[in-house]
């Protein structure tokens, strides 16, 4: 299927901060609860995240990261996920995060 460069530009992906991190374990799946603050534009944002293989919460606090910021929000058991968090799947299927590979200001938008 081909989108066209202006339906590319409804997706607004940013970066933001991971400011807190914790097991979900709720969750039917094995994931993690996230706080990701996008800058004073956007906000702190709340995700659900199937990414335990890879990652500790403890080591999320401080990682920047890239998210789809303008779904709508979706209820997943009791959190309320106000944003998709974005990853790729390695060779055996778990979800590697997408991040800057420099620092920058929280609430970019990916260009």
């Amino acid at each position: 299927m081909t989108i066209s460069f202006d339906d590319f530009l409804k997706v607004d992906i940013r970066v933001g901060t991971v400011t807190r991190a914790e097991p979900f374990p709720e969750a039917r799946k094995p994931a993690l609860k996230l706080w990701v603050d996008f800058g004073p534009e956007i906000g702190e944002r709340r995700s659900s995240a199937q990414i335990v293989a890879h990652y500790a919460p403890e080591a999320l606090v401080g990682r920047q990261v890239l998210g789809v910021v303008n779904f709508p929000p979706r209820q997943i058991g009791p959190v309320r996920s106000e944003v998709l968090v974005l990853g790729l799947a390695d060779a055996e299927g778990e979800i590697v995060l997408i991040a800057p590979d420099h620092a920058v200001p929280d609430g970019a938008r990916l260009c």
